[in-house]
């Protein structure tokens, strides 16, 4: 199995970054491959509502890098999206990704039916549960299992490395990832109910 992690932080390493391999360190534990994309960098183009993806299951534009990392997110087992809190939402660069990628799986149904998403948030005061309920919206109506912790996903901090300073934000982001490994392994068959290590 395979989680894919896409990070729409400007900022290449930043505190969105950690926190997802946070959450990567409890499914590696678990023996779940993980990958992370990190758009710092790179400008998404928008969705021009042309709809040339229909029966097509990928976008037609190929000019940034939506395309290479929404191949990558139809063969991965999981999702976590992962965006620092900008203008109290998500990044420009993660919302003209899920407005992409919210289209194509519009118009090719069932394309991450019963994948496993999760949504973590970088947040230096305000915002981060609109930035979760942003990144949640796209996996609720794309028939995505989100997993779920102890708390909101969000851990606080403003300069890198700040994040470990909230105790509360790292050891959710822990049992996110704990939780979903039983998850994917449950999806699988391969999930003992009875392994403890995993609860």
């Amino acid at each position: 199995m395979k989680v894919l992690g896409i990070n729409g932080s400007s900022r290449k390493n930043g505190n969105t970054s950690l926190i997802i391999n946070i959450v990567f360190e409890e499914l590696k534990k678990r023996g779940i491959e993980t990958e992370e994309i990190q758009f710092a960098g790179n400008v998404i183009e928008p969705c021009r509502g042309c709809f040339a993806c229909r029966g097509k299951s990928t976008c037609v534009f190929k000019k940034d890098s939506f395309y290479s990392c929404f191949e990558k997110m139809k063969l991965a087992d999981g999702i976590i999206l992962g965006s620092p809190v900008y203008s109290a939402d998500v990044t420009a660069n993660m919302k003209a990704f899920l407005e992409r990628a919210g289209v194509i799986v519009a118009t090719n149904p069932s394309l991450f039916k019963y994948k496993v998403g999760a949504s973590i948030t970088a947040v230096r005061r305000a915002g981060g549960m609109t930035a979760v309920d942003t990144m949640n919206h796209f996996f609720l109506n794309k028939e995505v299992i989100i997993a779920g912790s102890t708390y909101w996903n969000m851990v606080y901090g403003k300069d890198v490395g700040d994040i470990y300073k909230d105790d509360e934000g790292i050891n959710n982001m822990r049992n996110l990832g704990q939780n979903m490994a039983w998850l994917l392994k449950k999806l699988h068959g391969e999930c003992d109910d009875n392994e403890v290590s995993l609860v």
